[in-house]
């Protein structure tokens, strides 16, 4: 049953069980751990009564407005003279879904023109994201 000691020598094999225990720990990990990581920018989101959560796939970019001003593709800083070019580059070429994120604190005219470029890259569906509405008690 163990290892034998003929005139061949040592038997060396390899025991690949520990290996594989780690590994499916690891995997467990981080398929617990991946959906709890949240991409992007701080930004206080408006609220409204009908919400449904961003999809969870990579078919899709965050443009996010912060209460500065400053303009994010996903976790990237991006130049309100040079967002046309990523969104064609980035959101039209390979098809993906454009969400829109700004802080409630952002002036609309900002929203607006930032909303004016997406429109002259050519992108014609876009999502908006807010909060849901939180339902006070009624006592």
């Amino acid at each position: 049953m163990g290892m034998s000691t003929n005139n061949r020598g040592m038997l060396a094999e390899i025991n690949v069980t520990p290996f594989v225990d780690v590994m499916l720990v690891l995997l467990i990990i981080f398929m617990v751990t991946a959906p709890l990581m949240t991409q992007g920018v701080e930004v206080d989101l408006p609220q409204t009564r009908t919400v449904r959560s961003l999809p969870q796939d990579n078919e899709h970019l965050v443009l996010s407005i912060n209460d500065k001003g400053e303009i994010y593709l996903d976790e990237y800083k991006v130049e309100f003279n040079e967002l046309q070019g990523h969104l064609e580059k980035l959101v039209k070429k390979q098809n993906k879904m454009l969400f829109l994120r700004a802080d409630k604190s952002v002036p609309y005219g900002d929203v607006v023109r930032v909303m004016g470029e997406i429109k002259a890259a050519g992108i014609d569906r876009m999502g908006v994201v807010a909060e849901p509405v939180e339902q006070k008690s009624i006592k």
